[in-house]
């Protein structure tokens, strides 16, 4: 009965959906082709120094098996007695002892130098070997980051309607760091391993063949199990990198909302809610851990085993005299050798299938084509005046046309005209704006700007000649300079501070301490809604657009600042193409032209008192403000 009321309450229903959605993701996940393949051909570049490490590598592990042998042989040589007996066979016996000592000693301090010339140039090989690959891991994850960030940079304003940002980040940061792995650890350790247990099996095999089949008795069995452990963790991986860029899409969405949360009371809630994504990824973390664990552990009996087996065999056969102690002591070292690598392997799965995961997610985004084709051979405008042409408009966000948002809307707008578009929520005002710019492309239709269609355009060419306002200011850390030119070294000091004067901005900004230099935190939150949208505006005109759009611009600002961007929006729209959207109708009467917009369709137009005597549409929304 309590487990029934348990699955009953709202937070186990909730961290039943989340399981259910995290496994559907996860199983979804599925890159078409070979990732491993793609991975590899970001080395093209650095082929030289990744075959230097690998020669390097070979020089390693030579000097690794080396070592045993030199042990093995100054046991034999010089404590199990062969040297002696030669002496002794000499005939000298008065100076056997004493020659006999000598031997053993030099012998021994030859063997020493040896072995740690085998060491020394063992640490040589690995730390430069280390150096290189790490050099060039660092310099492979630079370029995807970049490539990565360049690509998203690229896609459509559709892509990031449905695609949370917790999860972009996710994927230049935490996956990519994977990726890193697997260019400074994985594909040199792999290299070495395998290259280490075929030399070892190739000197067993040379030393004694049947002490050496009695060493790999056990190796079908490691490869069995090395095999069923890669089948499972796969999966296993995938799961905790999807609920891994859940928590991060969660926490990307509810800090930027904290004020919302705390307005509103929600911090309860919305912990109970993290709590149940939190618990997720730690179940998944705990099902990886439990996969290698098991696998760890199996091979290290194994080894065990192996070793017993060779202790009870080289044993009876060094008795018999067929083998010498040295021998033995070799395979000894070289059991432990053997299963060494084939542990680490089982470590490298690990992480090579979590790379593997983070690989195939970000391969899947870099293959995400962006909705609007670039042009490849765009029509180059001189100059652009600003006229602006909507002919037979068709368009949806979704590209049903049961949800047409703008339905045959054809319009002209002519160079250093004010036009306005208003009506109801949803009719289709914002979306005019955003085709202008080409951030969405119609389904029906054609939209030119100085007669040429904007498809046949440059969008940098097109971009660039608009000035853009929306009603949701956007200011980035920093410095209000930096945040008015964006960057653009074209626009100097000088430009900057005439465009916050053109838009009274100067008023508040160089009362600041420290004036254009002030510091600007994430989106501006320490200034008023009125100082971002004048800022805003700042931004806009130091680029000197050709066509100025205002998307309720001035919705968010107080009576006075609104009177100080009227002024400065009727001094900068002379020659220039501008277009409006307003709730409030006061700020557009004064343009050259209305239009108003009703249900996706354009049902009026043209000044504000020819509206208002038409008696439609445009003199209901008046009158409902008046009121």
């Amino acid at each position: 009965m309590n487990e029934e009321k348990r699955r009953r309450r709202p937070g186990a229903r909730l961290s039943a959906l989340w399981q259910a959605r995290d496994d559907r993701d996860a199983a979804e996940i599925h890159y078409e082709g070979s990732a491993i393949r793609r991975i590899l051909r970001y080395m093209k570049p650095h082929r030289a120094t990744f075959c230097v490490c690998l020669l390097l590598v070979l020089l390693a592990t030579g000097l690794e098996i080396w070592r045993p042998i030199i042990i093995g042989d100054a046991i034999d040589e010089f404590i199990t007695g062969q040297t002696s007996q030669a002496v002794l066979s000499s005939g000298r016996t008065e100076w056997a002892a004493g020659e006999m000592a000598d031997a053993r000693f030099r012998g021994v301090l030859l063997a020493s130098a040896k072995y740690l010339l085998a060491l020394l140039g063992l640490f040589l090989c690995n730390r430069c070997q280390f150096l290189m690959m790490q050099r060039m891991g660092q310099d492979i994850i630079y370029d995807l980051r970049n490539e990565i960030f360049t690509h998203i940079e690229s896609l459509t304003m559709r892509f990031f309607d449905t695609t949370p940002v917790g999860k972009l980040v996710t994927r230049v940061t935490n996956d990519v760091e994977a990726i890193n792995e697997v260019f400074t650890d994985i594909l040199i350790k792999l290299f070495r391993n395998s290259v280490k247990i075929v030399g070892l099996i190739i000197v067993m095999l040379s030393i004694n063949t049947r002490l050496a089949l009695y060493s790999f008795v056990l190796l079908p069995v490691v490869m069995a199990l090395t095999v069923l452990f890669r089948l499972i963790s796969r999966r296993t991986y995938r799961m905790v990198r999807t609920r891994l860029t859940a928590i991060n899409t969660y926490l990307s969405e509810h800090l930027s909302g904290m004020k919302i949360i705390q307005v509103f009371g929600c911090e309860a809630q919305k912990l109970r809610e993290f709590s149940e994504k939190n618990d997720s990824l730690y179940k998944a973390g705990f099902r990886e851990m439990m996969v290698f664990a098991l696998f760890r552990p199996g091979l290290y009996l194994l080894s065990v085993v192996a070793l017993a087996i060779v202790m009870y065999f080289g044993g009876q056969t060094a008795l018999t005299g067929a083998i010498t102690i040295g021998t033995l002591f070799k395979f000894l070292q070289y059991i432990g050798s053997f299963f060494e690598p084939i542990q680490d392997l089982a470590e490298q799965f690990s992480t090579l299938q979590s790379a593997i995961a983070s690989s195939e997610k970000i391969f899947t985004l870099l293959d995400t084509k962006p909705l609007i084709p670039r042009n490849e051979h765009p029509t180059v405008l001189p100059e652009i005046k600003g006229r602006i042409e909507f002919d037979h408009v068709w368009f949806s966000y979704t590209g049903d046309e049961k949800d047409w948002v703008l339905r045959d809307v054809s319009f002209v707008i002519e160079p250093g005209q004010s036009v306005a578009f208003v009506g109801a929520t949803g009719a289709g005002k914002s979306s005019i704006l955003n085709l202008i710019g080409r951030y969405y492309d119609v389904q029906k239709g054609a939209i030119r700007v100085d007669g040429v269609d904007i498809r046949e355009m440059s969008r940098e060419q097109l971009r660039g000649a608009i000035g853009q306002v929306q009603q949701d200011v956007f200011l980035f850390t920093g410095d209000i300079s930096g945040n008015i030119r964006l960057l653009n070294g074209d626009i100097t000091d000088a430009q900057v501070r005439e465009a916050a004067r053109e838009v009274n901005a100067a008023r508040f900004i160089e009362r600041l301490p420290h004036g254009y230099a002030e510091r600007v935190t994430e989106r501006g939150a320490t200034y008023s809604a009125g100082q971002r949208q004048l800022l805003s505006f700042a931004r806009t005109l130091a680029y000197a657009p050709k066509i100025l759009i205002l998307d309720e611009a001035t919705s968010n600002i107080d009576t006075e600042t609104e009177q100080w961007i009227k002024e400065a929006v009727h001094r900068l729209m002379q020659g220039r193409t501008a277009i409006m959207v307003a709730h409030r109708l006061s700020t557009i009467q004064d343009c050259d032209r209305i239009m108003v917009m009703h249900h996706g369709r354009l049902r009026e137009s043209g000044t504000h008192q020819e509206l208002l005597s038409q008696n439609g549409i445009y003199k209901r929304l008046y009158e409902l403000q008046l009121e």
